[in-house]
């Protein structure tokens, strides 16, 4: 079997995950993984860097539980625009507003739109379908209230990386079938869960020694507890049809690689259009690791771009 392909400052990146003494993330209890997840990206993510306005927002749900919001701006004064919504990674369980503040200040800065950022509630304290129902009410709650946003939101943007990227998908479908106040005009995922239960070749072949490991996405998928038949969990499952654009942006060395092929491909079969793009010899969750792989600038960079162009029809 000839050896993938991968890239020096990957290689390096791996190597020192590798070094890294005590236990893995899914030999901890979820409060202490939390704490290691954040070390790592604190260590190997750019800093957030300048944006004119970074600010905490409430959001208020229905059930009567608050969800925990950062809104990203580098404009000052804007006028009307889309607004993106962005769902963190981190299988559910891990990840959060800190660890994704320098991916949502980049984003901000390249798109020059308003970026909110949700903190769902996370597993295994909050099981499936806690974090889709809060992805869902965050969305409807900001189109019904844009003027948080300080100026006018034509429409939502809705964007996730990896569980997040899950949940933006999920949620695109569900405001599709039951619309918002705003519309949703693209939706953007980024190396994305969208189907559990497809053993795909990725699974295997990138399991063990490319940062996600089968045994991290055992340990989200127990914490989780989700119904891997259900669309709000598989949301490849779903109808696809009538969805607005899409951005699917994967990596080559990731496990859940193939799933984010199969859902842009189904996408495609579906008519909707995508843009589709993949990180060759990058791993899993690189739009938050730039400083420990600086080439991975590069590969954010086309996503933006291209969702950019995506907007601009």
């Amino acid at each position: 079997m000839t050896e993938p392909f991968v890239r020096e400052d990957v290689r390096g990146f791996l190597s020192f995950l590798e070094s890294l003494p005590g236990p893995k993330l899914n030999e901890l209890a979820p409060d202490e993984a939390r704490v290691l997840a954040q070390t790592v990206y604190g260590q190997a993510e750019v800093p957030v860097g300048e944006v004119a306005t970074i600010s905490d927002l409430v959001i208020e749900t229905p059930e009567g539980h608050a969800l925990q919001a950062r809104l990203f701006d580098a404009r000052s004064d804007r006028g009307p625009s889309p607004a993106l919504l962005f769902f963190h990674g981190g299988g559910w369980v891990v990840g959060g507003l800190d660890a994704y503040a320098p991916l949502c200040a980049e984003i901000a800065r390249t798109l020059m739109l308003p970026v909110v950022s949700v903190a769902y509630r996370v597993a295994p304290e909050h099981p499936w379908p806690a974090a889709a129902d809060d992805a869902e009410e965050a969305a409807r709650w900001l189109a019904a209230n844009p003027s948080v946003l300080g100026s006018e939101v034509t429409g939502l943007i809705l964007a996730g990386e990896s569980a997040g990227g899950n949940l933006a998908i999920i949620t695109t479908i569900a405001l599709r079938d039951r619309p918002a106040e705003l519309p949703v005009v693209a939706h953007w995922a980024i190396c994305p869960v969208t189907d559990l239960v497809t053993p795909y070749a990725s699974a295997s072949e990138f399991g063990e020694g490319y940062f996600l490991t089968s045994d991290m996405l055992a340990w989200f998928a127990t914490s989780y507890r989700p119904d891997p038949k259900h669309w709000r969990a598989s949301p490849i499952v779903a109808p696809l049809g009538a969805l607005p654009p899409a951005v699917v942006t994967t990596a080559s060395l990731d496990p859940v690689r193939d799933q984010g092929r199969a859902y842009a491909g189904a996408l495609v079969e579906s008519g909707v259009p995508v843009a589709f793009h993949e990180a060759k010899g990058n791993i899993h969750g690189f739009t938050s690791f730039r400083a420990a792989i600086p080439s991975s600038h590069a590969d954010l960079e086309v996503a933006l771009g291209t969702l950019a162009a995506l907007l601009a029809k």
